[in-house]
């Protein structure tokens, strides 16, 4: 059973995004959604960690985020934050899309 560490990866970054957004602009709506979707992206990245065909939770979290931010950052043209969470989001639906087309290794 390996570790999805880029996943904690990447959860750590939403959520630290969220944070960032608090501290520097007393935004509270940043704080609440970097929390709740890093927190999904952690939770999806432990799923992903305990069965590597339990891909949901996480492609949901990063599906969302694609979007959501990628609007931002088409409207705003600011690539912080909106622009660097939509990118990565987009790396990481890119990549559990790839984990669901590899054929499963026998141990």
């Amino acid at each position: 059973m390996s570790v999805d560490w880029v996943g904690f990866g990447y959860a750590a970054l939403v959520a630290s995004g969220g944070i960032i957004g608090y501290v520097k602009a007393g935004s509270v709506p940043s704080l609440a959604a970097g929390l709740v979707f890093g927190g999904l992206a952690g939770l999806g990245a432990y799923q992903i960690s305990q069965n590597p065909k339990n891909v949901w939770v996480s492609l949901a979290a990063s599906g969302t985020l694609a979007g959501v931010m990628g609007m931002r950052f088409f409207n705003s043209g600011k690539f912080m934050p909106a622009g660097l969470i939509a990118g990565a989001s987009l790396l990481m639906v890119g990549r559990i899309g790839v984990k669901m087309l590899q054929k499963p290794h026998d141990p």
